[in-house]
């Protein structure tokens, strides 16, 4: 077994609102000096040897990601 971690994000020249609100409650809580917050969703996946990059990308592209919106990475972490 491995650990496959999928990371999305918004894509870049999408706003972002929840990271506006992030940066604006950073501000009052007194923490200078953060101008941007990209929120994103980390995705932990046991997956089996034999589960190849191609199927992990298909994962990805159609359940967790959109497309349309979002970017994705997909990273192997080793076995367990």
């Amino acid at each position: 077994m491995a650990k496959v971690v999928v990371h999305v994000m918004p894509k870049t020249e999408i706003l972002d609102p929840q990271g506006q609100a992030i940066v604006g409650a950073l501000k009052r809580l007194g923490f200078g000096g953060i101008s941007d917050v990209r929120q994103g969703k980390r995705f932990e996946l046991e997956v089996e040897d034999g589960i190849d990059d191609e199927k992990l990308a298909e994962i990805a592209e159609s359940l967790l990601a959109n497309t349309v919106i979002e970017d994705w990475t997909v990273t192997r972490e080793g076995s367990a």
